[in-house]
């Protein structure tokens, strides 16, 4: 059995609590659309969502206050993760009781393809895997576009071996984020709050986690209530079946809608704009040497 594993923030340092609630319905239903049924989704969270949820899916509430809010209503990386954090630590002891053998942390507004599930049941003595190609996708414009460097981009991206996380067996989901922070160490910054260098941060610890060999997951973004405030400009392309059919993502515009705002002049313009920009930043930086050199510290 596989767990997916998910955090819902603060309704405080939420825009739109509503709006949050309908990504993770959205969400849900990739996990939910998985062709192997031996899963489990465990959600956390201070306010139960108003919503039924699917066979499967189980809510845990915490009462965890609120990080303090930075940019906006958002907080800071430190108020982030420690949020982030301690939740999905909540996550990983409340999945112990199904005994699952791997663990996907995702994102409440992010989809993972319908074979995931299939494809980690079936080699459970992995060491782990993460998603190095993805996809990344704006239902605003009703598009998507490859995404490299998946795992650098995305916290939906990882799936580990349960006893990878070391959960504490003395803690339970009444345990304070104090008793969290405390027990599970590193891990908790490292690979449950966070994930940019969450690769290298397992190979330090001399676990091999391989990359899988599809695009198994969608980064979700233009939706106003990403921690990065991420979008998706340029050419894109737009929705299809074939996608839709493996991520379990509905259309948001129609044929010729999506074909306007995937194919805009403004579009065209990004891409035009960001080909100049490839090329000439190299010249400017090189100018900047040659024409502004170095100071040094006898020069001062």
């Amino acid at each position: 059995m596989i767990a997916f594993i998910t955090s819902l923030r603060h309704p405080d340092n939420a825009a739109d609590y509503d709006h949050i609630e309908k990504l993770l319905r959205q969400s849900l239903r990739s996990i939910e659309a998985q062709s192997d049924d031996d899963h489990v989704t465990i959600i956390v969270g201070n306010q139960a969502p108003s919503f039924v949820l699917p066979p499967g899916a189980h809510f845990v509430e915490v009462n965890f206050p609120p990080p303090l809010p930075v940019n906006g209503l958002h907080a800071d990386r430190s108020g982030f993760v420690m949020d982030k954090g301690t939740k999905i630590a909540i996550g990983l002891i409340a999945a112990r009781e199904y005994s699952p053998h791997s663990v996907m942390i995702f994102d409440a507004d992010d989809f993972v393809h319908r074979e995931l599930a299939a494809f980690v049941n079936s080699r459970t003595a992995s060491g782990g895997w993460y998603i190095e190609r993805g996809w990344i996708y704006s239902a605003r414009r009703n598009g998507y576009r490859a995404q490299e460097r998946f795992n650098r981009t995305c916290g939906t991206s990882f799936v580990l071996p349960y006893a990878a996380y070391e959960v504490p067996e003395d803690l339970d989901v009444d345990a304070t984020q104090q008793d969290l922070m405390s027990s599970f160490g590193e891990i908790l910054p490292n690979i449950l709050g966070a994930h940019r260098n969450a690769l290298e941060w397992h190979a330090e610890q001399g676990r091999t986690v391989m990359p899988l060999p599809f695009r198994a997951g969608v980064y979700h973004v233009d939706t106003g209530e990403n921690h990065s405030l991420k979008s998706l400009p340029g050419v894109i392309r737009p929705w299809n079946d074939r996608f839709g059919r493996a991520f379990a993502i509905t259309p948001t515009r129609s044929s010729l809608s999506s074909i306007l705002s995937c194919y805009s002049p403004r579009a065209f313009l990004h891409e035009v704009y960001r080909a100049v920009r490839r090329k000439l930043l190299p010249v400017v930086r090189s100018l900047r040497r040659n024409i502004v050199p170095e100071t040094t510290d006898s020069e001062l």
